[in-house]
């Protein structure tokens, strides 16, 4: 899968996206200027010993963008081109997106800069437990709390828990969340991201008059998001005609045969899509897969993939945002203008950050949810978020984006209020 990354800077258009919705909502800059700027941004340069015995130097960040409504809270990746602009972004977004949910928590995020793929696991638990090390001073269950992101995992997050037990002297499962079940996990975090998704797909579907059952969809990307989107649409009767991943994509008319893909994967090198077959299948291009004519096209991958130019290709009748900033300020206004209906990814993808919610209320009261507790929950807060927002939307005559984000800045702006400046 290629990316489409123009060096959009994410954060301008998330400074952009936000100066928009507050004209519209009404805001003077001063209501709102607080959330044009993190609140701390946390740079670490630290050495790894690796497996041979040289020492490597590692880069690692963590942004914590606001606390107004609650602890930070955001996700680890592990990636070779991170960089703070970035970081920013995706912390920002954090922020409006737990804002959409109403759910108790600011936005963060961080990670390191690196190649997993290039690590050894004993390599990778060093790198972890160290970055933890160098930030455990900004991060605890009431301050800030991490969990997985690309390239992370629920193994990544019980060596930060445990470094962070040792080094504070205590056992504070709360300090992240997307854990093992052995380690208090929560029973539906692994996938909720893709689980959330869905449920809004199925939500915007009954909105716009499209039968899920049989409707057409392009998905991009198949890591745990994508994965757990294409399954659960699967199981609501829609057609995945289209697929990608970072080793290639294909399109079969009929409908790609998701149980058998899913099965592939889990023993497929690095889980990746290469190589799996059936009848009807073509090879095609993440261009292709972006231009497909579907009714939904449902982004689980990086950002910046709708640019200026894909936007004016795209031909899905929806684009459902089930990644982080998938679409850069500038395609967004194209779609706009093009009438397609674009359901944004702080509405979208928070299924994630919900159920790690719920996993952290779980740590902090002692208590574990079953899972029929933690769907109805998941449910219940997405049908009520989209609503708002297509309210929202419907009420000024505007975007599902616009509108997603006036009703996180009312939220966080009465907040602020209510809370006051110190000193």
């Amino acid at each position: 899968m290629e990316n489409n990354n123009n060096n959009s800077n994410p954060y301008q258009s998330l400074l952009n996206q936000m100066d928009e919705a507050a004209k519209i909502a009404g805001l003077e800059p001063d209501d709102y200027i607080f959330l044009r700027y993190p609140e701390r941004e946390i740079t670490v340069n630290f050495p790894v010993k690796m497996d041979d015995g040289q020492l490597r130097m590692f880069t690692g960040h963590r942004v914590q963008h606001s606390s107004i409504r609650g602890p930070y809270k955001g996700g680890l990746r592990y990636h070779p081109n991170l960089d703070m602009d970035e970081v920013r972004a995706l912390a920002g977004w954090m922020t409006f997106k737990c804002a959409v949910a109403d759910i108790p928590y600011g936005g963060a995020k961080g990670g390191i800069v690196c190649d997993p793929c290039e690590l050894s696991d004993y390599e990778m638990e060093r790198l972890t437990r160290t970055y933890t090390a160098k930030i455990v001073d900004f991060i605890g269950p009431s301050i800030d709390i991490p969990a997985p992101d690309i390239n992370t995992n629920a193994q990544i997050m019980s060596w930060i828990m445990d470094t962070y037990g040792k080094l504070e002297g205590c056992y504070a499962p709360g300090v992240v969340t997307g854990k093992p079940l052995e380690m208090g996990g929560s029973l539906g975090r692994q996938g909720a991201a893709g689980r959330g998704a869905a449920i809004i797909t199925r939500e915007i579907a009954a909105k716009a008059g499209i039968n899920l059952e049989g409707a057409s969809v392009a998905l991009q990307g198949f890591g745990n998001v994508g994965r757990a989107a294409a399954e659960s649409l699967h199981l609501l009767g829609a057609r995945i005609v289209a697929l990608c991943d970072i080793s290639g994509a294909f399109y079969c008319k009929t409908g790609i045969d998701i149980p058998g893909l899913l099965e592939y994967v889990k023993t497929s090198p690095r889980h990746l899509i290469k190589g799996f077959t059936q009848d009807g299948l073509t090879p095609i291009d993440n261009d292709d897969l972006l231009r497909a004519k579907v009714d939904f096209l449902v982004l689980a991958a990086m950002e910046n993939q709708i640019t200026r130019k894909v936007a004016k290709e795209v031909q899905a009748r929806i684009l459902v945002e089930a990644a982080n900033g998938p679409t850069t300020y500038e395609g967004n206004k194209i779609l706009v203008e093009r009438g397609i209906t674009t359901v944004p990814d702080i509405l979208t993808n928070s299924g994630g950050v919900v159920v790690s919610y719920f996993e952290w209320v779980q740590n902090m009261q002692h208590m574990a949810w079953d899972m029929e507790t933690i769907n109805c929950n998941l449910e219940r807060i997405m049908v009520q978020s989209f609503n708002e927002v297509y309210t929202m939307a419907e009420k000024k005559d505007i975007p599902m984006r616009e509108a997603a984000y006036i009703v996180a800045l009312k939220r966080l702006v009465a907040t602020q209020k209510a809370r006051g400046f110190f000193p």
